[in-house]
């Protein structure tokens, strides 16, 4: 199938492996590629930079025809690592870097300096026009059925508003399980579509059997909005300890959060702890099971190796 998508990226398939925060890894981009999607996987899955020099160099050396890959980098000012992880991906190269949560104008710059493009996650149309603006390649458009930091809008609306009022590509991210999703996303007129949740449970993901099994045992229904991990709402399952602990910031940080001064230093604080808690969760077995999951999860009948997982969806 021809889009606008597989023209950017030399692809097979309009699809991307969306990028999840420790749960992608090289082996899983290895065999999206082999499966001809893209798989992008976030800079902060690497504690070094010799680490993420090293994860790109394996993935250059990996790359076949119809594949490609590339990084995801937050670039607000949660993330101090952001200006190193941009020179080393610009250094060594990539097919495409995803950036979140802040000004991509940078990345931008620096990115196409090099001949690497760039997408922008963005929520809405006034962010999606500004990126456009900056010279963004595509928008990648998170709608309310994603997974993690989630959008509000939904997607066959996001979409419409996007591709109404922008001239670059439009990639949909959130609610898709089948090929059937797929299907409808594109039929909505998304230029491809960004999956991350099915891609949990699959047999190269580098997080524990119980987290996999979660997402199998689990469904749409189970997923739940938390304050708890970043201070910003994101959905997660509800296992028996998110119930026992809720969903909502302490009455301190909801306190702390009125005050402007205060309120970056808080979420600064409630992201590290929060992200520590699901790191925690995901590479070891605990009963404080913070698993970050989105309603995609409800086609996931099997923990599966990533070609069997990719072929549903094409």
């Amino acid at each position: 199938m021809s889009t606008k998508l597989t023209e950017l990226l030399d692809i097979k398939h309009p699809i991307i492996m969306a990028p999840m925060f420790l749960v992608s890894n090289v082996a899983m981009v290895k065999e999206a590629m082999k499966c001809g999607i893209a798989g992008c996987i976030p800079a902060l899955n690497y504690r070094t930079l010799e680490e993420l020099r090293a994860a790109i160099k394996e993935l250059k050396a990996a790359k076949v025809e119809g594949g490609s890959f590339g990084f995801n980098l937050i670039v607000n000012k949660s993330n101090p690592k952001a200006k190193d992880q941009l020179r080393v991906l610009c250094e060594e190269g990539c097919d495409f870097i995803l950036t979140s949560l802040g000004s991509p104008e940078e990345t931008i710059n620096q990115a196409h300096a090099v001949g690497i493009k760039v997408f922008c996650d963005i929520t809405d149309l006034k962010f999606g026009q500004k990126v456009e603006s900056l010279g963004a390649d595509a928008v990648v458009a998170v709608n309310n059925q994603a997974g993690g930091h989630r959008g509000n809008i939904d997607p066959q609306t996001l979409i419409k508003t996007l591709n109404d009022n922008l001239s670059i590509p439009v990639i949909s991210a959130g609610g898709v399980g089948t090929k059937a999703d797929v299907d409808t996303m594109l039929a909505y007129g998304a230029a491809g579509v960004s999956v991350g949740s099915p891609f949990i449970a699959s047999e190269e993901a580098g997080v524990t059997n119980e987290y996999k099994q979660a997402c199998v045992d689990y469904g749409a229904d189970d997923i739940v909005m938390t304050e708890r991990i970043s201070g910003t709402p994101c959905t997660v399952i509800n296992t028996p300890y998110v119930k026992k602990i809720g969903t909502k910031s302490p009455w301190l940080e909801r306190i702390l959060n009125k005050n402007r001064k205060l309120k970056k230093w808080v979420k600064m604080v409630r992201f590290y702890i929060g992200m520590k808690a699901t790191e925690k969760a995901a590479q070891q077995a605990t009963y404080k099971t913070v698993w970050v999951a989105g309603p995609s999860i409800e086609h996931t009948n099997a923990i599966l190796p990533v070609k069997d997982i990719v072929s549903k969806l094409i």
